[in-house]
């Protein structure tokens, strides 16, 4: 006779309890989305519309479509796998020197990305109060603890809705001027059409690019996903099987990666209508305009062409840029030396080291607006490490089970990594090269 099964045996299939509403499985695509959204995206899309009027609206048309692949692909592999990419690479890359040379230059990204929402911090106080640029980093730097602090104590979700919070104020900051001036709809429509003007135009798209697609975001998302949809673990520190995950969060995993899909597809239509309003605005309103290749001299430009009204409140989007977005490169850093070293710092400690080298930029006088254009430009080198890896481990029925990647999206995700690559290396090229 049959020995009865234990209590505690999983069943075959996951209960399907009352499913919550889809809309309180939203919010880490949201949190990620802050990247497309920071410091440097706003300098990239302002440049390109102040120099060239509506010639790259396709670019930033093109980077959100291939952000939306990327970011589900992160996010699904968080949700099937209960691990971050760091994590899912840690267990994998089994040589100890080749896991800290993974690490330190996911380190090195995730710490140019800080620089970059540091400063955009800095120069928004510096424009608004005339706080000078060093304190103005001290401010943002202490403000992303207490936000870093909520997220500790309080969780995920708190943390979701602070951040979905200063989105809001991102999207009305950087928009508003769009309903003022509007732009010309048929420059617009124009715009969609792929076509360079020179090397400078080249060069501006590869930054748009570069600023759009930021690896930290895919490090990022794949554990916001775990945190916010936490599942079985082993003790010995095994994968949980899909069963296992879905029997814990007491939700099927179905459910879950179709309630990403809008999730994903909500962040990306807000980020990307932002930046194409970054980008519109400076182009119906600076084009030709002297001086506006920076963002105090777009703030001034936007000030006396436009009114005071459309200035401060692009100064206030910038200001909630900097502060949501270096709060969410905090967490990715901390998640990226979790994973791949299994070492665990405090997200405030990690933060405090991290606003060093900021504010040394920022005190040596280096201009702003360059330092984030050199910040792209190191971000670029870390786009292949991070592209790479979360398309293959997607692709693997070893890794994602029945949840794997379809022939079509494999392919979407090869060609979009490619292109990528391709173009950021073509960045790198013209601006060490003088061009």
């Amino acid at each position: 006779m049959p020995k009865p099964a234990p209590s505690d045996a999983l069943p075959v299939r996951a209960p399907r309890a009352t499913v919550p509403r889809v809309v309180w499985l939203l919010g880490p695509a949201l949190v990620a989305g802050v990247a497309y959204l920071d410091p440097g995206n706003v300098a990239s899309n302002m440049t390109a519309g102040a120099r060239f009027g509506y010639l790259l609206v396709w670019v930033v048309v093109l980077g959100n479509a291939m952000a939306w692949l990327i970011q589900y692909l992160s996010a699904k592999l968080g949700i099937v796998t209960g691990q971050s990419l760091p994590e899912a690479l840690g267990r994998r890359i089994r040589n100890p020197w080749g896991r800290r040379a993974y690490w330190l230059q996911a380190e090195l990204v995730a710490m140019a990305t800080d620089i970059a929402e540091v400063i955009g911090g800095a120069v928004a106080l510096n424009l608004l109060f005339g706080i000078p640029l060093v304190w103005g980093g001290v401010i943002t730097g202490t403000v992303s603890l207490a936000l870093l602090v909520v997220q500790s104590r309080r969780g995920a979700r708190t943390f979701e809705f602070v951040v979905i919070g200063l989105i809001a104020i991102i999207a009305i900051g950087f928009t508003f001027g769009v309903f003022i001036a509007p732009p010309d709809g048929a420059a617009v429509v124009g715009g969609l059409v792929p076509r360079f003007e020179g090397t400078d135009s080249v060069l501006l798209a590869a930054s748009i690019l570069g600023a759009t697609i930021m690896p930290h975001a895919i490090y990022a998302h794949s554990a916001l996903a775990r945190d916010r949809f936490p599942g079985a673990q082993h003790s010995q520190g095994a994968q949980p099987t899909d069963a296992e995950l879905a029997h814990a969060r007491g939700i099927p995993t179905g459910v879950l990666l179709r309630a990403t899909r809008w999730d994903v597809s909500i962040a990306m239509l807000i980020a990307g209508t932002v930046n194409l309003c970054i980008l519109l605005l400076a182009a119906a309103n600076l084009a030709g305009v002297p001086g506006t290749d920076s963002l105090e001299g777009a703030y001034a430009a936007l000030s006396v062409g436009i009114g005071p009204l459309v200035a401060t409140l692009f100064a206030v989007g910038l200001l909630a840029s900097g502060l949501a977005s270096t709060s969410v490169g905090a967490y990715a850093g901390a998640e990226i030396m979790r994973g791949l070293l299994h070492v665990r710092v405090p997200l405030i400690a990690r933060r405090l080291v991290t606003l060093i080298p900021a504010l040394l930029i920022l005190g040596a006088g280096v201009e702003p607006t360059i330092a984030l254009v050199l910040s792209q430009v190191v971000l670029s080198f870390g786009i292949p490490f991070a592209l790479i890896p979360l398309v293959a481990l997607t692709a693997r029925a070893d890794v994602l089970g029945p949840h794997r990647n379809r022939w079509g999206t494999t392919a979407a995700g090869i060609a979009a990594s490619v292109f990528l690559i391709a173009l950021n290396g073509v960045l790198l090229w013209l601006v060490l090269s003088g061009t």
